[in-house]
């Protein structure tokens, strides 16, 4: 039987944004493996989901930082004998540490026919404006690993270019693709009854104008941006005696969980901004929100922003390779430096005082100007990425 592997660092990866990868691959005839690090939970899952899918998972110990060394060369190890005893045939790895490892794991592997290996990269740590250490650090470990590659996927014009510099293995090909893309059946725009609903049920009144960012709870997410704009509105409100009615939601969890509520305390500003953790169901969170702001400092694409903008929401966000992928400034919502505080304020203030007419016609441009992100789209490329790639074994 064919055999895949898909290899990333953060163990809840997969059903979050692989599942194309595994369809695709099993109507292939392919037997998946997926290997992980399960201690390195991202988004909630359990293992069982994994089974239930014809998943074959395998612990290693790969740690979410390139520098842990001694770690993750015994993660190194581990995929090795992963794939020796399985014969696989075919690498899948995504995430910065998940493509180190598992193109090193491919290339240092013991059988006779070594697997072709397939890189997507969601966004290269080395990009125009990254600090010169990373840009250095990062491609520099790019250029070593690339002849180990059969394939690189990217998911913005950046990178592509980029991408195209480097030497893969003879044969090799660069491709760009929309992301994982979006189910436009589970995300389209909702109805005020349904909005309306939705409100009542985590009790936000339904006249106030909700503000809504979707992301990991990181320092590259940048959230502290948006909560100096919320206190800047309070300072107003205090200043003038009125109440703009305006609150902010969080839906993600991470590592800066403490430090974002925190800040919110030091800033007076709790009582306007919910903080609801990881959401299953995330639809319904878009369908509550008036606007939503994603203020990252980087991003390879960003698949809230384009989730958003299928539901017709407008989008204010960081000026980034990822967000010029799908952005029309003045368009689909508004574009500002990723520091820029006053701008994202400007922008709440534009799109909350915005005439019905403008925001209907806003809202239809978000919808239209992320058709291209389609699942059938993505799944389209990746089918076309698996055969070409198959067809190379043949050779």
């Amino acid at each position: 039987m064919k055999k895949a592997l898909i290899v990333t660092h953060v163990s809840g990866f997969l059903l979050k944004f692989c599942m194309n990868d595994v369809e695709i691959l099993q109507k292939m005839g392919y037997e998946v493996h997926y290997a992980s690090n399960r201690n390195e939970k991202g988004y909630l899952y359990e293992e069982t989901q994994l089974s239930e899918r014809n998943i074959i998972f395998h612990h290693v110990d790969i740690a979410r930082s390139p520098y842990m060394f001694k770690m993750n060369f015994q993660a190194l190890k581990q995929l090795i004998k992963i794939i020796n005893e399985e014969n696989i045939q075919l690498i899948h790895c995504h995430t910065p540490v998940g493509g180190m490892l598992g193109r090193l794991a491919g290339r240092f592997c013991s059988l006779k026919k070594k697997p072709k290996v397939i890189y997507t990269a969601h966004g290269f740590h080395f990009f125009k404006g990254a600090p010169l250490l990373n840009n250095t650090i990062f491609y520099s470990v790019e250029k070593l690993l690339a002849p180990f590659t059969d394939a690189i996927v990217v998911i913005n014009e950046e990178d592509y270019i980029n991408a195209r510099k480097l030497h893969l293995r003879k044969g090799g090909r660069v491709y760009k693709m929309p992301g994982v893309g979006i189910d436009r059946e589970r995300f389209f725009p909702a109805g005020e009854e349904e909005k309306q609903s939705l409100r009542k049920k985590f009790q936000i009144p339904e006249d106030v104008f909700m503000i809504l960012s979707v992301g990991e709870l990181n320092e590259n997410k940048n959230h502290k941006v948006v909560l100096d704009a919320v206190q800047k509105i309070k300072k107003t409100e205090e200043a003038t005696g009125r109440d703009e009615k305006i609150c902010y939601g969080i839906c993600g969890d991470g590592f800066f969980r403490n430090e974002i509520r925190d800040y919110a305390a030091k800033l007076g500003i709790n009582s306007r901004v919910f903080f609801w953790g990881y959401c299953h169901d995330i639809r319904q969170y878009y369908a509550m929100a008036d606007l939503t702001i994603f203020p990252s400092i980087r991003e390879g694409l960003g698949m809230a922003g384009i989730e958003s903008l299928a539901m017709g929401i407008p989008v204010l966000a960081a000026d980034n390779r990822g967000t010029r992928e799908y952005m029309v400034n003045g368009k689909n919502g508004f574009v500002y430096n990723c520091r820029d505080v006053d701008g994202f304020l400007r922008g709440i203030y534009s799109i909350k005082n915005m005439s019905a007419d403008d925001r209907n016609q806003m809202k239809k441009y978000c919808c239209d100007s992320v058709e291209k992100f389609d699942t059938k789209y993505a799944r389209q490329m990746l089918q076309k990425i698996y055969k070409e790639t198959e067809r190379a074994m043949q050779k």
